[in-house]
């Protein structure tokens, strides 16, 4: 008899996952929520020792996952020297605090960088993925074999939601690397993997990207705002620049033209809006007008507009060229598994699997709403996750309608597309429960 998480996390593939009364479906969510917390409560240190300080023994109301939820800054507190020194058996014993496997005994020797950990973990069945901030110090995000398939199948189940399954019968373009532990580079991966036909995926940029650099990249950027970079440093940087700018260059004539090519096809490309915009620049100067491209190709845009000067109608520009194509569009995290598709009606909904959770802006107290529209802090509990614990207080302000409709028909609640951050770029985000996490994480390393 399957468990009731494994019951939540199978309705993905029906047609109706994202079809069921509000209450049916809480109702499981808080039987999986107590099963997933008694399966995994033994196996990782820092969840064992929030539950004991707390006092939560067993899950019966969704306050009692509030407490044990980690900060989103969890997964990058790690003391820096570990990296700046090559203490990789010391980054083990850290990521062990977090994971459901002990990882102590992988073996380090000879390791020489974050790129070069990340492949010794991922040869011993440890998914890592990792992310760089603006600060140059990277989150590592520990997960199972078992729960990257699991999260594959939810992607191909909603990423083409409510239109279609992923069927690997698109050509598809990707506008940056395809090879490296980031999550982007993940979520390019799994475009290939579900919606590209044999043969027929096409990446902007071959060389793998390292984490290694992006992290040293962010790290300069922040010593430039401060003033602290030599004359050195700053022309070795926009040495750097200037020679990835012309791989760059080389490169994206070919892909336009290859995009082009096939514009009468169903494609499928996925990029930053500054991208979009200089392949319609490079498609406008070889003659290809607007609406030229098959009513049934996909265009995601997204992201990339931090210190980009883009014209005010971006957007508009981007859609005017594509034309009446499909615009998919989710929302989620790299800290999630189950991202939430956006409805016809312009609303993210909610997979079975995955617990909403709002906070107030501290992160410290649930928001118990019944109806209406609600800002506060975005919190979760993914069931998805057995590698770590998937509960997570995100830096995400969101405004969730706890109504059980939607404008599209289909049962609530929903988030309105008005997501916003509560620190803004260079500011630190204060979550009530982080310094106590941390303080947890250096006891178990301890």
């Amino acid at each position: 008899m399957a468990s009731t998480r494994q019951e939540l996390l199978d309705l993905i593939v029906t047609d109706h996952a994202f079809d069921h009364p509000r209450a049916e479906i809480e109702a499981l969510q808080l039987q999986a929520a107590d099963e997933l917390f008694q399966m995994l409560r033994a196996r990782i240190p820092v969840l064992d020792r929030r539950a004991n300080e707390t006092g939560i023994e067993r899950i019966e109301r969704f306050e009692d996952i509030v407490p044990l939820l980690f900060a989103h800054t969890v997964y990058k507190s790690y003391p820096e020297s570990f990296i700046e020194k090559g203490r990789w058996d010391r980054m083990l014993a850290w990521l062990t605090t977090l994971s459901a496997d002990d990882l102590t005994g992988i073996d380090v020797a000879g390791v020489t960088d974050a790129d070069e950990w990340l492949g010794r973990l991922k040869a011993a069945g440890c998914m890592v993925l990792a992310t760089s901030g603006s600060s140059g110090k990277c989150s590592f995000l520990p997960a199972s074999s078992a729960d990257k398939a699991l999260k594959l199948r939810h992607f191909k189940h909603s990423t083409g939601w409510p239109n279609t399954v992923a069927n690997n019968q698109m050509i598809s373009f990707w506008t940056g690397p395809i090879e490296g532990p980031n999550s982007a580079i993940e979520a390019g991966q799994i475009q290939r993997d579900l919606w590209a036909k044999p043969g027929a995926f096409y990446n902007l940029i071959s060389e793998p990207l390292r984490i290694t650099d992006v992290s040293a990249g962010a790290a300069f950027m922040k010593k430039m705002r401060s003033g602290t970079a030599s004359p050195d440093e700053i022309a070795a940087f926009e040495e750097r620049s200037k020679a990835a700018s012309a791989r760059m260059s080389a490169g994206i004539e070919g892909f336009v033209d290859t995009l082009l090519a096939h514009r009468h096809e169903p494609i499928q490309i996925s990029g930053l809006w500054a991208q979009h915009l200089q392949i319609i620049e490079m498609a406008y100067a070889r003659g290809v007008k607007d609406g030229e491209f098959h009513p049934e190709s996909r265009v995601s845009a997204g992201g990339g507009i931090k210190g980009v000067v883009l014209p005010e109608d971006y957007k508009e520009r981007v859609r005017r060229f594509y034309g009446d194509v499909r615009y998919p569009g989710a929302y989620g995290m790299t800290e999630m598994a189950q991202p939430m598709p956006i409805c016809p009606g312009g609303r993210y909904h909610r997979p079975p699997g995955l617990i909403w959770l709002q906070l107030d802006k501290p992160g410290e107290n649930l928001i118990n709403a019944r109806e209406g529209v609600v800002e506060g802090r975005f919190a979760f509990l993914d069931l998805l996750f057995t590698g770590r614990w998937g509960g997570c207080i995100s830096g995400d302000k969101v405004e969730i309608d706890w109504s059980d409709s939607c404008p599209c028909g289909r049962p609530g609640p929903t988030i309105l597309d008005t997501i916003s951050r509560f620190a803004q770029a260079g500011e630190e985000d204060h979550i009530g429960c982080a310094g106590t996490i941390d303080s947890y994480v250096r006891g178990a390393m301890s």
